[in-house]
């Protein structure tokens, strides 16, 4: 594994980690989730190691900070934790994914490209594909999505962490930190917390909430895999329905996979080689044979 910078039109550089070289054919873009970089997501560096080993090159893409480790407190167990994206701006989605995209095909020279996302990394690729004019894109996979207005329904503190973020916002403090964990399990500060809750251009699988917009997943051009485990506790009571309907707001949803992992939670806890070799498998079988 080697460290990736791309610079983006605003003059950001992105640091991303590339496992393998330009000398294979493929390569596949993961973007990650929120809170998730591939220093303390097991799931995204067993994925980029499976993929080299097989002559597949594999580029985990952090957007806007994810990139940075932050180290605090988890006063539950009393240890020092590291989480990644704590500071994060969620207007500048699109140009982060296709910063990407374009390097990996313009400056690297991939002949075949496939997009991917796990958890929020998801809704990134829905975004990117549903707007993007290029054609730079062979294949999505698009794996346990989130449907924001549904999560923040859901999940811990999140009431919580909206009031303070916007009293904090009104108050001069919005790059501030939030003195407990977003929903749970993450730092952010209120900045973050108001553009997660603002993010529209995120909004694009409400399948619970009704609260949001279907045509991004209409305009994908390629096509793609929909995969999901079925333990996934943030899309309902059937994950696999869930993501059978994201698949049926597509344009041709007969030309695209929905796969369910059976035991596998949101974040495939203790099954990250299981999600890579699901990866591998995927590839080898819907992208490798394209001619």
């Amino acid at each position: 594994m080697e460290i990736l910078k791309v610079r983006t039109p605003r003059g950001l550089e992105l640091k991303g980690a590339i496992f393998g070289d330009t000398t294979n054919d493929t390569v596949l873009i993961m973007l990650t989730g929120i809170c998730s970089n591939v220093f303390q997501n097991e799931l995204l560096y067993s994925t980029g190691k499976l993929l080299e080993k097989n002559g597949i090159t594999c580029i985990i893409a952090h957007a806007h900070d994810s990139f940075s480790c932050f180290a605090y407190t988890d006063f539950s167990i009393g240890k020092q934790r590291h989480a990644g994206v704590y500071n994060d701006d969620f207007n500048m989605v699109y140009e982060d994914v296709e910063s990407y995209v374009k390097y990996a095909k313009e400056e690297m020279g991939f002949k075949k490209i496939i997009l991917a996302g796990h958890s929020l990394g998801s809704n990134k690729i829905i975004h990117y594909l549903g707007n993007t004019p290029d054609d730079y894109v062979d294949y999505f996979i698009v794996s346990c999505p989130v449907d924001i207005m549904h999560w923040w329904a859901v999940m811990p503190n999140i009431e919580k962490c909206h009031k303070m973020a916007e009293s904090w916002i009104e108050e001069g403090h919005g790059n501030d930190l939030l003195p407990f964990l977003f929903g749970g399990f993450s730092p952010m500060t209120a900045n973050s917390v108001m553009g997660f809750y603002n993010a529209e251009n995120l909004k694009n699988c409400p399948v619970l909430s009704k609260k949001g917009e279907t045509k991004s997943l209409y305009n994908m051009k390629p096509r793609g895999s929909f995969i999901i485990g079925s333990r996934d506790s943030v899309t309902g009571k059937s994950p696999k329905a869930f993501m059978e309907q994201l698949n049926n707001w597509t344009k041709n949803p007969e030309l695209n996979k929905v796969i369910e992992v059976q035991g596998a939670s949101h974040i495939f806890f203790g099954m990250h080689d299981e999600y890579a070799q699901l990866i591998l498998d995927t590839i080898q079988s819907e992208v490798l044979t394209m001619v």
